[in-house]
């Protein structure tokens, strides 16, 4: 019991590191207040605790995946998984671009993904994780998954932001969030380079299949809205090249590819781990 204990502390801990920056972000940069409008950057030790917690939920995270002698996965260490990628992004993004706008709605999403290994704690051995095709697969994917989470939630954001420039309504929340040709700017580089990795990770996918499992990529559920998602950002970016789509076409184009994505994997583990009970 004290093992399993020990194993589920980090997870626990992030969650808790997670949800006290979100409540601090909002209060310092989102809570209406009779101060005066004035942008806060991102301070040395807000960074800092940041990093923190992403060391945190990175070690619970090893723990539970390789502690093994093998490799382990599950749902729920997916959708950790994907999240610390999206703050670890979101925190090297904040270097060169303001991000304290954002955090607050980044770091209670990654709070409850922290906890997500605690409260559902099953895992499966995955076959041949050793192998470097399997490794190219997974990387490629995780990477593609924590990108294209980032761009939903960015589109979020942004969505948020122009519904107020439009309701001329100035707020706290609307002046520490980036210029919104930055954050467009952001959120195609985000969406490029995920469907790059999207795309390498369904290549990979398909190549090694067979190498590895002794046959052909099975054409399921998983594949099936894995292709689509894939189709819909790449019309999305065709269409962002040649029609010049932006704003709210473009926001809802990226949403309807980020949810068929998460049914590729996240939802069919789900279905299959905690509704049926199946590792």
């Amino acid at each position: 019991m004290s093992d399993i204990l020990l194993h589920l502390l980090p997870h626990v801990l992030a969650s808790l590191l997670y949800t006290a920056l979100g409540i601090h972000f909002w209060q310092t940069r989102w809570r209406e207040t009779r101060q005066p409008l004035l942008t806060l950057p991102m301070q040395p030790w807000e960074r800092a605790a940041i990093f923190g917690a992403l060391a945190v939920q990175g070690i619970g995270l090893y723990a539970g995946l390789f502690s093994a002698g093998g490799m382990r996965f599950s749902f729920s260490f997916a959708l950790s998984l994907m999240l610390w990628l999206a703050v670890l992004i979101y925190w090297l993004e904040s270097f060169r671009s303001r991000m304290d706008g954002l955090q607050p709605m980044v770091l209670p999403l990654a709070a409850i993904a922290a906890l997500a290994p605690a409260l559902f704690p099953q895992l499966r051995e995955v076959a041949n994780a050793n192998a470097w095709g399997f490794q190219l697969h997974f990387l490629t994917a995780m990477l593609a998954y924590s990108l294209f989470t980032l761009s939903a939630l960015h589109a979020v954001f942004m969505g948020f932001a122009e519904r107020k420039l439009h309701q001329r309504a100035v707020t706290r929340s609307l002046t520490s969030l980036p210029p919104i040709l930055t954050m467009e700017a952001l959120l195609f580089r985000m969406i490029l380079v995920a469907f790059c990795l999207l795309t390498a990770a369904l290549v990979s996918g398909v190549m090694f299949s067979e190498a590895l499992f002794g046959k052909a990529m099975a054409f399921d559920h998983k594949t099936l809205f894995a292709f689509a998602s894939w189709g819909i950002f790449a019309a999305l970016l065709v269409g962002r090249r040649v029609y010049g789509w932006r704003g709210r076409v473009a926001l809802r184009w990226t949403l309807a590819g980020f949810m068929v994505l998460l049914l590729a994997y996240i939802g069919s583990r789900f279905v299959a781990e905690v509704l049926l009970g199946r590792l």
